[in-house]
């Protein structure tokens, strides 16, 4: 049985606190030198990636403002400054915010996790928020929330030599990105394939999870954690575990896309 909205919703902050709370764990002893630690992403350090968690952050509690006439007019100042460059503002963010000095960039960061969860559970239900592609619905931001922030912290963690959390909360990141299917084509100016694919995972538990038909003629298995890397675009093709049935499977396993955006340019392959 689907749990009703609000329940969801309230699992998905809890997941996404734990996350963060995670990573906060990992860069909040760091001097800056450690901050400045290079990524695997090309010229984003540590400082980096917790900055753009954190102005994402700032920003979807903007766009759960948007709902009244005064949070509206800020978040169209805000859509006005990003059509000035809407292929590098949401970097150049980023770039900008990781110039703070630690102390300050962690504590607007936690200023910005707690604000999120009350932002969203103020949304009326059934109402939807603003944001640069489709409206949203606080689960649905949530979700995007909890998948940025576990990719962004797999970069960090690589950064700084710390092992990830294999835990079961990825099935947010899996759902996500087997529900991004038709998007990742669509970056690409390709039509998705009308037929649905079958995809079973399986967790770090143990526990397999599915999605799609079963009798469906294209698959996809394997570990819920490498489809989750490859769909944050965190690993190459080459270097999961995943089985592709069919030719449409294949395809879209070198497109896999769960974040919002112009189409990624992934990761080399570990050859």
């Amino acid at each position: 049985m689907t749990p009703p909205p609000r329940a969801l919703l309230d699992d998905l902050l809890d997941d996404l606190r734990a996350e963060g709370d995670r990573l906060w764990a990992a860069v909040s002893g760091l001097d800056e030198a450690g901050w400045a630690t290079p990524t695997p992403a090309p010229g984003w350090t540590v400082a980096t990636q917790v900055a753009h968690l954190l102005w994402t952050d700032e920003v979807a509690v903007l766009a759960a403002a948007a709902i009244t006439p005064e949070g509206k007019d800020a978040w169209d100042a805000l859509v006005l400054q990003a059509l000035e460059d809407p292929m590098g503002f949401v970097d150049q963010q980023a770039l900008e915010v990781a110039r703070l000095a630690p102390t300050a960039l962690l504590a607007r960061w936690g200023a910005a996790r707690e604000a999120l969860p009350r932002a969203l559970r103020g949304v009326p239900e059934g109402q939807k928020m603003p944001w640069f592609g489709p409206p949203m619905s606080p689960t649905s931001m949530a979700t995007a929330r909890f998948m940025e922030t576990w990719a962004h912290s797999l970069d960090v963690y690589d950064a700084l030599g710390t092992a990830p959390e294999r835990t079961d909360r990825i099935r947010h990141v899996a759902h996500l990105g087997v529900r991004t299917r038709g998007f990742a084509y669509s970056v690409h100016g390709l039509d998705a394939p009308t037929e649905e694919p079958r995809v079973e995972l399986t967790a770090p538990s143990g526990e397999v999870w599915a999605w799609g038909p079963p009798d469906a003629a294209q698959s996809v298995t394997g570990s819920a954690w490498d489809f989750c890397l490859l769909v944050t675009q965190r690993v190459h093709r080459d270097d999961t575990d995943l089985v592709a049935t069919g030719a449409d499977a294949e395809k879209w396993l070198t497109i896999a896309q769960a974040f919002a955006g112009p189409a990624g340019e992934g990761r080399e392959a570990r050859g």
